[in-house]
């Protein structure tokens, strides 16, 4: 299943093969904020002359602009809103060009209800051409008290 719902769905609520996908174009105004918000302004994705001379011969995205997809997905979608990273793995596989579009999607691959934590696959995608994956785990939302 997958959905672009944005809201909570608390620990017992989830079942593993869950997912939540969300897709974004990565424009020239994403990049840019990005590099003002994370004070990343590697001119391999700022300057035309530095993407030119890298070996993908263009300007790329930040992989972590496109990575944050994941970030908006668990805080937003998958478990949602109460959810708490607790770690992220990620494998960068292809770069982002400017003007792609990217779908990141989350997967539950494990519940372990005692902890409240959630293991989650994360795959994201220009294309058929996947250019992150990784896994995160996350403290989820749960109705229990404490």
């Amino acid at each position: 299943m997958t959905s672009s719902e944005i809201g909570t769905i608390y620990l017992e609520d989830l079942e593993t093969g869950m997912s939540r996908s969300i897709t974004k174009v990565i424009d020239e105004h994403a990049i840019n904020l990005f590099a003002e918000v994370s004070e990343d302004r590697n001119p391999l994705h700022l300057d035309e002359e530095a993407g030119a001379n890298s070996i993908f011969k263009t300007r790329i995205a930040h992989g972590m602009l496109s990575a944050g997809l994941f970030s908006a997905l668990i805080g937003e979608r998958l478990p949602g809103h109460g959810s708490i990273y607790m770690s992220q793995n990620l494998r960068f596989t292809a770069p982002v060009r400017i003007g792609e579009t990217v779908t990141a999607t989350v997967t539950v691959t494990n519940i372990i209800p005692e902890k409240r934590r959630v293991a989650l696959d994360c795959v994201a995608k220009v294309g058929d051409t996947v250019v992150i994956t990784g896994d995160a785990l996350v403290l989820a939302p749960s109705r229990a008290k404490g």
